[in-house]
């Protein structure tokens, strides 16, 4: 595998939501994990990117958190997705196939030329 490269600037609210919506209450670390995972470990995350972003989504009403204890016995936080958060996920669900869309017509019409 080549190196991993970095989560590309915007998508990391929409990943972190799409993977509470598959996955239900997670901690931290196992969203982490799971973004890794369904990149087929392409992206790295960033901890001091991840929990900041946990939080600006909590503190915007997108997700919830309590803590319990972790498969190992640990104390976590858990988080969850709000019915907001399915709503915003919705929308940049939309926003983002919308935008791949828009770029895919750019690289398709750059082969034609």
């Amino acid at each position: 595998m080549g190196d991993k490269t970095d989560v590309w600037q915007g998508t990391l609210a929409l990943m972190v939501l799409k993977t509470l919506e598959i996955m239900g209450p997670i901690h931290g670390y196992g969203i982490a994990r799971r973004i890794e995972q369904t990149s087929g470990n392409l992206l790295a995350l960033n901890y001091g990117t991840l929990y900041p972003a946990l939080l600006k989504l909590e503190q915007e009403g997108y997700i919830s958190s309590e803590w319990g204890l972790s498969e190992n016995n640990r104390k976590a936080k858990f988080y969850k997705l709000t019915r907001a958060g399915r709503k915003q996920l919705d929308r940049e669900t939309r926003d983002w196939e919308q935008a791949t869309a828009i770029l895919s017509r750019f690289l398709s019409s750059a082969k034609e030329a």
